[in-house]
């Protein structure tokens, strides 16, 4: 008996000691969670008060994002040139309405006026044309498109000062669209109309000699008609060889058949010319070699009508 009780006694006091030493580890581990809890309450609190400042500093945006709302006006401007290719002016008007409202400009309503222009819409195209130029008073290409649509309406006075105003716009903001040449054979065009024949010769003569562009038969031909409302006839016909030597030259580029026929339409027309000319200083071979070539055209053209005319020409001179 006295073995079972020292035995329990000594039981009893393992387990004493195990239990006194179970309750230090339990105190130690409350402290470290105490002591993580605090530096996770510190990082957390740091964390939200970065995020609050960076929303503050860059607030959220209620406008939903887009596929239209990415688009740059200058895309719009892009999208409405390849239209203008492709003839398509109502999907270029659009394009060019949606650049002007969020970035309207001198050169964007231009384009739109020059797209109204195309489909008629004329007091429209004015209107934009007018808008770029309060915009930019030295928009030589708004004062080119407005001088073409009052020539349209036919108020010649008014597309000549415009061609005056573009010639001196382009001297001070040069325009890459552009060229002195096409410029002084657009005011050539309107001092012919307007019977300044002295004027059209000189405009003429201006644009056949820049180095720009390239040359038209157009401007020969129109030279010559000046030279020959000043009865300067030799220099006529020599305009009008060097507007079938420049047909020549570039028939072969033309875009289409259309434009080839026209093209050797207006050289037939060129050579019958130079013919009448040629017999009012009685130059009679050269006016017959005139008529020959011109006949040829008709041929080739299978115009019968002209082919017809020439011939009873031909056996005038016979």
């Amino acid at each position: 008996m006295k073995k079972i009780q020292n035995k329990k006694v000594k039981t009893t006091g393992i387990a004493r000691k195990t239990a006194v030493s179970s309750n230090v580890p339990a105190a130690w581990s409350w402290s470290i969670y105490a002591y993580w809890f605090i530096i996770l309450f510190f990082i957390a609190s740091t964390f939200y008060i970065l995020g609050r400042s960076h929303e503050f500093m860059h607030p959220r945006s209620n406008v939903e994002i887009t596929e239209e709302s990415l688009i740059q006006p200058e895309d719009y401007v892009e999208n409405a040139k390849a239209k203008f290719v492709s003839n398509d002016m109502e999907g270029a008007i659009a394009d060019l309405d949606a650049a002007i409202d969020a970035n309207a400009s001198s050169t964007t309503y231009t384009l739109r006026g020059e797209a109204y222009m195309q489909m008629g819409d004329y007091q429209k195209a004015l209107d934009d044309f007018n808008a770029a130029l309060e915009i930019d008073g030295v928009n030589a290409v708004a004062f080119y498109d407005r001088a073409l649509l009052n020539t349209r309406l036919e108020n010649y006075e008014a597309a000549l000062s415009d061609i005056n105003n573009a010639l001196a716009a382009q001297s001070m903001k040069p325009s890459d669209v552009l060229t002195l040449r096409d410029l002084y054979a657009k005011r050539g065009q309107l001092n012919l109309w307007a019977k300044n024949w002295q004027g059209a010769v000189a405009d003429y003569t201006n644009s056949l000699a820049r180095a720009e562009g390239s040359v038209s038969a157009n401007v020969y031909a129109e030279r010559a008609e000046a030279y020959t409302a000043l009865g300067e006839y030799e220099n006529a016909i020599n305009d009008y060889t060097s507007a079938v030597r420049v047909i020549s030259e570039q028939i072969q580029a033309a875009p289409s058949q259309e434009e080839r026929e026209a093209q050797s339409s207006n050289a037939m027309s060129y050579f019958e010319k130079s013919a009448a000319l040629n017999l009012n200083i009685g130059n009679v071979d050269a006016a017959r070699s005139d008529l020959e070539s011109a006949f040829a055209i008709a041929g080739a053209l299978n115009d019968e009508e002209s082919m017809a005319r020439i011939q009873n020409l031909l056996n005038g001179l016979n």
